[in-house]
């Protein structure tokens, strides 16, 4: 993590994991068996754990797992000239964005940027 980071987490549940680790053997059993032959019974006993690891997914509500990440800072481009001088022209016109200052955003207020 960053050292201006606020302490947020990509780990997940040990639950969450226990259902990944299960949907991946799965695709192990499955990717074996058809490197076997295919071995068809070895096959579907794989598609039949990796919906195992599905439906204990979802039991244990796998997708709720939130990472908390600290808002970001994004240096905005502002000089869209072709010839690489600075101008007036800047993103949102005259009264837009500020040339010398990041823009923090953060999703929680602002979603889609």
């Amino acid at each position: 993590m960053s050292e201006g980071s606020s302490g947020g987490s990509h780990a997940g549940r040990p639950s969450s994991w226990i259902a990944v680790g299960i949907i991946f053997v799965g695709f192990v059993v499955g990717g074996v068996a058809l490197c076997l032959g295919p071995a068809w019974v070895m096959l579907w006993a794989g598609v039949g754990i990796v919906v195992a690891g599905l439906l204990i997914s979802w039991m244990v509500h796998l997708f709720s797992d939130v990472v908390v990440d600290a808002p970001r800072v994004i240096p905005e481009i502002v000089d869209y000239s072709l010839f690489g001088s600075r101008s007036a022209k800047r993103r949102g016109g005259e009264q837009g964005e500020v040339i010398d200052v990041p823009i923090s955003t953060d999703t929680q207020q602002t979603p889609h940027g």
